[in-house]
């Protein structure tokens, strides 16, 4: 096929390149193993161009591990914090290894380790698919979560800058 759209058919090998020739362009080999050899008469730069494209694109997105540690009686401001990590890594592409770790006594109630860890699934929910459910081992409770398609993707405790209102308000002095 050549650079205008029209079908050649079979050409011989010297005029096939003096058609290219004439019109500035190169012959190159497409299928090399078929009978005949199939050519196209294309920019050669053009056609490097499009297959370093089409290789770079096939190539997966590498994805890293993050982590992000929890322990049963953390604090709500810590565990919006490490929520907001958790988002920033998804947004990024990245897994998520959410990983609860009990210390002594802590591990007579592993059922509140489940719930907090159900939580951040929940929270995380907008962001990410659960790849591996919360599992126990040892002193652990893991779970790794992957992100979701870039268009699916909701980010809910993203920091939010203070609105000009809440600002204003700050400003203002205090009668006393």
């Amino acid at each position: 096929m050549g650079s205008t759209g029209e079908q050649l058919g079979v050409l011989k090998l010297s005029d096939a390149l003096r058609r290219a020739q004439s019109l500035g362009l190169d012959l190159v080999e497409i299928a090399p193993t078929a009978n005949p050899p199939v050519c196209k008469i294309i920019d050669f730069g053009k056609f490097r161009y499009d297959i370093s494209k089409h290789t770079k694109d096939k190539k997966p997105a590498s994805s890293r591990l993050k982590e992000i540690k929890f322990r049963v009686n953390i604090d709500e401001h810590d565990y919006l914090t490490k929520i907001r990590h958790g988002e920033e890594f998804l947004d990024r592409g990245n897994k998520v290894r959410v990983q609860l770790q009990f210390r002594g006594r802590e591990m007579a109630h592993q059922e509140f380790g489940m719930q907090l860890v159900q939580k951040v699934r929940d929270d995380l929910s907008g962001m990410s698919q659960v790849e591996m459910d919360p599992k126990i081992t040892g002193r652990n409770i893991t779970m790794t979560l992957a992100p979701l398609p870039a268009n699916r993707r909701k980010r809910k405790f993203s920091a939010e800058p203070e609105t000009a209102e809440q600002s204003s308000e700050a400003s203002k002095p205090v009668p006393t």
